[in-house]
């Protein structure tokens, strides 16, 4: 893969091959890179576009050697429409309030999270994440970063996502929500919001992470139509009913 517009003197490393989180039998060596606050706004759009993900100040992509089942991917807002059941999830939580701060890790935020982590991702990888390893979640950061709010009529806190804006689209980071809250569909609902955030604001495209089409952690995202997925170099629609 060719890096355009990335500086020279950029510098990649390899992580050692361990447990893929997302396939059985299989192990996962990511590249990765640092970003600085210098140009990270910068280098994280242009990393972006070539599949990476960025986790505090690094930016990583797979790189495995005989598997490439996880592809970025990115909603296309603009011919985006809501299916009969995303519009029950959206009226559903038309209480919700909804407020975009700078990304703080407070109490508040920490017990929502391993609320979440419990119920949802036991044995994930994050499930030991204390206090300090939240704090660097949400706060080590070189980017445009905000955590967006989501909080009921008593200002309960529902949900919560860390958002990267990027020069062409909102970054999906990571998301958090009640467990007890089944009927909401938060984590649904959290995507659609930003999908109408996108629109308003004009940019095309809403950034989802990784797409893993075996996986029943990550092959939800293809609900969210018309998806692009990233194939080797090049961006390229994912059919609804397409086996890719």
């Amino acid at each position: 893969m060719t890096f355009p517009l990335l500086p020279k003197q950029l510098r990649f490393f390899v992580t050692a091959a361990a447990p893929c989180p997302y396939l059985p039998d299989r192990d996962e060596t990511k590249l990765f890179t640092y970003l600085h606050k210098s140009d990270g706004r910068e280098l994280n759009d242009a990393l972006t576009e070539v599949g990476f993900r960025r986790a505090q100040s690094i930016a990583y992509r797979p790189a495995c050697q005989t598997c490439d089942a996880c592809k970025a991917s990115r909603v296309l807002v603009d011919e985006f429409i809501p299916s009969k059941n995303m519009k029950r999830i959206l009226t559903k939580n038309q209480d919700l309030i909804r407020e975009v701060k700078t990304p703080i890790a407070d109490d508040e935020h920490y017990a929502l999270i391993s609320k979440y982590l419990v119920d949802r991702h036991q044995s994930g990888g994050m499930d030991g994440m204390d206090q300090g390893d939240f704090g660097e979640l949400i706060e080590d950061t070189v980017v445009a970063t905000e955590l967006v709010d989501y909080r009921n009529a008593e200002g309960e806190l529902l949900a919560s996502a860390l958002i990267d804006q990027l020069a062409n689209g909102p970054s999906m980071v990571y998301s958090f929500f009640a467990p007890k809250q089944p009927s909401r569909s938060l984590g649904t609902f959290m995507i659609l919001d930003h999908i109408n955030r996108a629109q308003m604001s004009g940019q095309p495209y809403l950034y989802l992470g990784f797409w893993v089409q075996d996986s029943t952690k990550m092959n939800y995202k293809q609900r969210f139509q018309p998806l692009e997925v990233l194939h080797q170099t090049e961006w390229a629609r994912l059919g609804e009913d397409q086996n890719d």
